[in-house]
């Protein structure tokens, strides 16, 4: 039998808490507007898996791209957030983790850079 392998999805914070969201772990830099912490309903913020404050506005300005975004910010993630991934990609492997996130487009957003880091270490 196969082991199975904890889910890693990402979602936008304010939709409602789900049952099986596991670990919901918010990787946005800034508290997200109009939202309660309690209603949120977040387990962790590590900050230091967010990008830095000049590749989000690099990224949200006119010259932003995503492929580059996201080179961008794997470099900052290896240079910078090391440890802090390693511990969310073994919390992954025990549990399910919701990865939160205010962007209105989450698939084309950090957090989806980051689940693929996360998933790439489980195979």
């Amino acid at each position: 039998m196969a082991a199975h392998t904890p889910a890693v999805r990402v979602r936008r914070v304010y939709g409602t808490p789900s049952p099986d969201d596991g670990v919901r772990v918010l990787v946005d830099r800034l508290w997200p507007r109009g939202l309660a912490k309690a209603d949120a309903h977040v387990d962790e913020w590590p900050k230091a898996l967010t990008p830095s404050t000049e590749l989000r506005h690099w990224y949200h300005g006119p010259e932003g791209a995503y492929e580059e975004f996201r080179r961008r910010y794997e470099a900052e993630l290896a240079a910078s957030a090391a440890e802090a991934l390693a511990r969310l990609k073994d919390l992954a492997t025990r549990r399910a983790v919701t990865l939160l996130t205010a962007t209105k487009d989450p698939s084309t957003s950090h957090a989806a850079v980051l689940r693929e880091e996360i998933e790439g270490a489980e195979e």
